[in-house]
């Protein structure tokens, strides 16, 4: 079953290379969706795939890069956006 999770995720993630590794994974997953960082210094994700995938997507979210240093990943589901591919804003 297809799903869409809409994320905001804390810590060291912004200038260690997470949207574009966020995109890389997306992209070796088949996920769909887009990545962008906030001016509070969290990563917004909104990603839509099948559910086992996405769980492991999330799991990825939660340790990021190398370089990165998660804190705290929050996920809601919510409707399908009917996105045609992953992007970074």
């Amino acid at each position: 079953m297809k799903n869409t999770i809409h994320c905001y995720i804390s810590g060291r993630v912004q200038g260690v290379c997470f949207r574009m590794s966020a995109s890389q994974q997306a992209k070796i997953l088949g996920i769909k969706g887009w990545v962008r960082n906030l001016d509070d210094g969290r990563v917004e994700v909104m990603a839509s795939g099948e559910d086992k995938l996405l769980r492991d997507f999330q799991k990825w979210l939660a340790r990021g890069p190398s370089m990165a240093k998660v804190l705290n990943v929050e996920c809601t589901t919510v409707d399908d956006q009917g996105f045609t591919g992953f992007t970074i804003r």
